[in-house]
């Protein structure tokens, strides 16, 4: 996705620049250039739902939201004034209506006569594959069917912030998959601004430009997906992208669960950090298993199926963990 954006307007003028607080829950500051698609990852009530609710106009909020140079929040703008796509984890199709009107529906708002809202909408289903399935209401959709839909319904009338809350959640991972390539291409060309809350890293590599990170309601961290991934400043991103990280101050220390050494007792020798623990979970992780330990934090180790059976390694177990200095990525803190 990184490529589409470079031949778009680098000003913030033509992009979104927001400070969004809520009632405690959230204090967060947001750019994106036009062409741009921002993932939005952290833990459960990290405030990512917020934000899009909040940029929305959907939930109150302090701040100033500016989009392609307009203010939406002084004065404040109505719901329906915004220029906004939703898509909610729940698709939140209109029961009543067929999917050519669930489609048709911001358009019309917008106050685009039916013909021509029906003749966008039908170009929109046959966009995703689903024209034949026009007039079905969505009860008769299958899961991967109705959030087409719903994205369809979000991107037809051309939003200037396009939000997205968890498109793929609730998905098998066959529909998923081919959702999230059919998504990468209409936002190849979108020429608005995307925000895209994942739990998955595939996502937030594949699909965005930018990752925004929150962390108990605030940012975290910004980067490119290739340097928050590189470079994880919480523990949620490094598991993430499957990684471990240990803060020291402004210094992190990051190394991989194949690095760890798990042993029963007390390892001795030329490793440097060591922690003794309990084993939480094991489960396969490609040719290897992997391990959550709780120790005076959380960390995940690959051992073999051999050495699982070996040690026993079953929740619960008790265990030691090291690793050496050699294996250690050291980075300080980016200012901001």
């Amino acid at each position: 996705m990184a490529d589409h954006a470079v031949s778009h307007s680098t000003s913030t003028r033509a992009g979104l620049s927001a400070d969004v607080r809520v009632d405690g829950r959230l204090d967060a500051h947001v750019e994106a250039r036009a062409g741009e698609v921002v993932a939005v990852i952290g833990p459960n009530g990290a405030g990512k739902t917020t934000l899009l609710r909040a940029l929305a106009g959907l939930v109150p909020h302090d701040g100033d939201v500016t989009v392609s140079g307009r203010s939406w929040t002084v004065p404040p703008l109505l719901v329906r004034d915004r220029n906004v796509g939703f898509v909610f984890q729940d698709q939140s199709l209109f029961p009543h209506l067929s999917a050519l009107d669930n489609v048709a529906f911001g358009l019309r708002a917008r106050g685009v006569p039916r013909s021509g809202a029906e003749e966008t909408a039908r170009g929109w289903l046959a966009r995703f594959g689903i024209a034949d399935l026009a007039s079905r209401r969505p009860r008769e959709l299958s899961g991967g069917q109705a959030q087409r839909v719903a994205i369809a319904r979000a991107l037809a009338p051309e939003p200037a912030l396009l939000l997205l809350d968890e498109p793929f959640s609730g998905l098998d991972v066959g529909v998923a998959t081919t959702l999230r390539v059919e998504l990468a291409r209409h936002l190849a060309s979108y020429a608005g601004i995307a925000l895209l809350v994942t739990h998955d890293a595939i996502d937030a590599l594949t699909l965005a430009d930018e990752v925004l990170v929150l962390d108990e309601g605030l940012v975290a961290q910004t980067g490119t997906p290739h340097e928050v991934a590189a470079r994880p400043r919480t523990d949620h991103v490094a598991r993430l992208v499957g990684l471990n990280v240990i803060r020291e101050g402004d210094v992190f220390r990051s190394f991989s669960p194949s690095a760890v050494t798990v042993s029963l007792s007390q390892p001795e020798g030329s490793a440097r950090h060591r922690w003794h623990g309990t084993v939480l979970s094991a489960a396969p992780h490609g040719d290897a298993v992997r391990l959550l330990v709780g120790a005076d934090r959380e960390l995940i180790a690959d051992v073999t199926p051999a050495a699982t059976t070996e040690l026993g390694l079953v929740p619960g177990r008790e265990v030691w963990l090291s690793v050496k200095e050699t294996a250690v990525r050291t980075y300080a803190s980016p200012v901001g």
